[in-house]
């Protein structure tokens, strides 16, 4: 569920008109509704209300806002971070640091030593190298890192390949057969505390039973691991669960996946810790567009958007499908590839899709976008940082400014040989 519908035939995003936002802000922009980030927020936790012992991490990388955080950690959401920029954003937001889990394949030692010194709650460490440099690191400032090892347990999220995570062949992780040798290893140095192990297989599961076979794994080699004498309390099972992109599709529930977990850690006595992101924030979120001109083609016509691929990436790198609306539809179809004005053949949203009519000057929002969208745009053909909007109620403020090309330009130099 969300909080964008129509009324008397505009689209609204909660209570304010999508048309108000254009014409004040321009367009290509971002609008996120508070209603739809704190119900589905809500719902994921009290989902897991069934398990005796959390914690709820959002993921930062699917949508890094200040306003959107600071929202998360009203809700008491912690925060997973892959970078000490996350993690400022995560802290600058409230979020307490003992609340912030580090993630990351390539944590550098300057990160490292950032997360020890800003006290966060836990490194996922991945790899032995990882951890000797971090216990190193930490016992040297006379600190202690609480850190848990990041498994790959070789299993297939049977989702797209460029976000899957939990194969071998994938980068993240240890592999599941060496684990408990490090975990041993790891946890007879000094300056860290080894508490547990975390695992993520991919984002945009459509079904659970890859993750609970993963976690079945997990629970294996839990065991084993504290058959050796180690100390496991907790488990950090990631996130991963999808959402509809498109309006047939369906997804397992938080409530489904709560079940499921409840019933394959039922005697783990550990905390069990969570990552989700895009469950929480996908459906949040819009980006407006206006329409530039609608070119004849040789199969179906282009209509050329504003918005761009490096304003949404996801349908360049990944073939993704977002909705795509207008804002005041007339009632009448076309068949259409959706364009933007990039000089790539890939900055391409949809092609023979069935839309809205549409026309120059209208106005339309690519759906879902309130998860990977803003976070990965870029300045491709010195064109601007798009801008972002929170909308609360019938209130609604710019919680990231548009960043023109002018900007970007005054921070480069020519060097004075040049000149």
């Amino acid at each position: 569920m969300d909080h964008f519908s129509y009324r008397n035939g505009v689209l609204h995003a909660e209570d304010v008109a999508i048309p108000a936002i254009a014409e004040a802000v321009a367009t290509p922009c971002y609008i996120y509704s508070a209603a739809t980030l704190t119900r589905h927020a809500r719902v994921f936790r009290d989902a897991l209300a069934v398990l005796p012992s959390t914690h709820i991490a959002f993921a930062v990388k699917s949508n890094p806002n200040l306003a959107v955080l600071k929202l998360l950690a009203g809700e008491g959401y912690g925060a997973d971070v892959v970078s000490a920029g996350e993690m400022d954003r995560a802290l600058a937001a409230g979020i307490p640091a003992a609340g912030i889990v580090f993630s990351g394949v390539g944590k550098t030692a300057g990160e490292l030593l950032r997360g020890l010194q800003a006290g966060i709650g836990q490194f996922n460490i991945e790899s032995e190298e990882e951890g000797v440099e971090l216990a190193a690191m930490a016992a040297g400032l006379g600190l202690t890192a609480r850190a848990a090892l990041r498994v790959n347990p070789d299993v297939d999220a049977g989702t797209h390949a460029k976000i899957s995570t939990g194969k071998a062949e994938n980068k993240f992780g240890v592999a599941y057969d060496r684990a408990a040798g490090i975990y041993a290893r790891l946890s007879a140095l000094p300056g860290i505390e080894m508490r547990g192990l975390a695992v993520h297989i991919g984002s945009q599961l459509s079904s659970l039973d890859p993750l609970e076979a993963a976690f079945a794994k997990m629970g294996d080699l839990m065991r084993a691991i504290r058959a050796q004498g180690q100390v496991i309390t907790h488990m950090d099972l990631g996130g991963g669960i999808g959402v509809p992109y498109k309006a047939d599709e369906v997804f397992p529930s938080p409530a489904e996946y709560a079940a499921m977990v409840a019933r394959v850690t039922q005697d783990w006595g550990v905390t069990l810790m969570f990552e989700p992101g895009r469950v929480i924030a996908g459906n949040s979120g819009v980006l407006v567009t206006q329409v530039v001109r609608v070119k004849e083609g040789v199969a179906a016509p282009f209509v050329i958007v504003d918005a761009a691929m490096n304003d949404l990436a996801r349908p360049a790198l990944y073939g993704a499908w977002h909705d795509f609306w207008a804002v005041t539809p007339g009632g009448d179809k076309m068949v259409a590839n959706i364009v933007g004005p990039i000089c790539e053949s890939s900055d391409t949203f949809a092609m023979g899709r069935e839309i809205d009519v549409m026309q120059a000057g209208d106005l339309a929002v690519f759906r879902t976008a309130g998860a990977y969208g803003a976070t990965m745009a870029n300045t491709y053909n010195s064109r601007a940082l798009v801008p972002e909007v929170m909308v609360h109620g019938d209130q609604w403020a710019i919680v990231a400014h548009r960043i023109d090309p002018a900007t970007i330009l005054a921070a480069e130099q020519v060097p004075d040989w040049l000149k």
